[in-house]
């Protein structure tokens, strides 16, 4: 596979967790991230470390933005590649009432891109 089209795999997962954040969709939000992802920074000040699991309950116990109206947006700001390994940037505003920078770490594992870890903080 080119690195163009590993550069696109990576951004079909990225916004893959968009529209999967905007539909509220933890389904689909488990099926991008590794079974040993893990997940840090910082939610209103306070640190949270850990498994994505915290994040999959918020996700599932709050309306999703789309379906409720609410103002939600995202943008990729970079991707970096080497290889098999990538990090992603994406910044969030208006998700679950707040605002978000992200930073993605994936791996390509069998031909599929994978996040394995996330680390954000809420701005």
């Amino acid at each position: 596979m080119a690195r163009s089209e590993h550069l696109a795999a990576v951004q079909v997962v990225i916004q893959s967790y968009v529209d999967a954040c905007g539909r509220g969709d933890v389904l689909a939000l488990r099926a991008l991230f590794h079974p040993s992802a893990i997940m840090s920074g910082y939610l209103a000040g306070e640190l949270v470390t850990g498994s994505p699991e915290p994040f999959f309950t918020a996700v599932g116990a709050n309306p999703a933005p789309v379906a409720s109206g609410l103002r939600y947006d995202a943008r990729i700001d970079t991707v970096h590649m080497d290889g098999r390994i990538a990090t992603a940037v994406l910044r969030e505003t208006g998700y679950l009432g707040m605002d978000f920078v992200n930073h993605f770490q994936l791996l390509e594992i069998d031909g599929q891109w994978h996040i394995v870890a996330k680390l954000f903080e809420s701005l």
